[in-house]
């Protein structure tokens, strides 16, 4: 059975995990989030070329999701700082959706998922609030991890 790893043997007490009997790996993670705009919001943004008074949305959002891998360990208590190998943030856009891919690197000890996780949410996060004056109808939905690899067991499909 599967046991939590951020609480200390007695089950009471959170903790980082010690990483540091474990190898050095490549490791990789790719997350996603989805942003759904209202259908007359979706319209307007792309009949403007995704520019608000803010700024150019999807390379802001970007941008964010990148400084939201790097925030991570600041945000997620538990986490390890990491020295990340690279993070490409890339955003489609489908209709009424915003879709966000975030794919994280590193050689270490320890997985990058959270970070992945972390990237997608906030550019997601920066999407909602640089279209926010047009609604607040949009809801960020569907964040998950799609696959890992490096650690003790892969997930999912290719990080890569």
């Amino acid at each position: 059975m599967a046991t939590l790893t951020h609480v200390d043997e007695n089950g009471q007490q959170p903790r980082m995990v010690d990483v540091g009997g474990k190898d050095i790996t490549e490791r990789q993670a790719h997350a996603q989030a989805r942003l759904r705009f209202p259908p007359d919001v979706a319209r307007t943004l792309a009949e403007a070329g995704f520019m608000t008074a803010k700024g150019a949305v999807l390379t802001v959002a970007q941008i964010a999701g990148v400084m939201g891998v790097k925030a991570t360990s600041t945000l997620i208590p538990l986490c390890h700082p990491l020295a990340l190998n690279g993070c490409k943030v890339e955003i489609a856009i489908d209709g009424d959706e915003a879709i966000i891919d975030c794919r994280v690197k590193c050689t270490g000890k320890t997985g990058v998922e959270m970070e992945a996780l972390t990237g997608a949410s906030i550019a997601a996060l920066t999407i909602y609030d640089m279209c926010k004056a047009l609604s607040h109808d949009m809801v960020i939905h569907d964040v998950r991890l799609l696959g890992k690899s490096g650690g003790k067991r892969d997930f999912g499909s290719s990080p890569s």
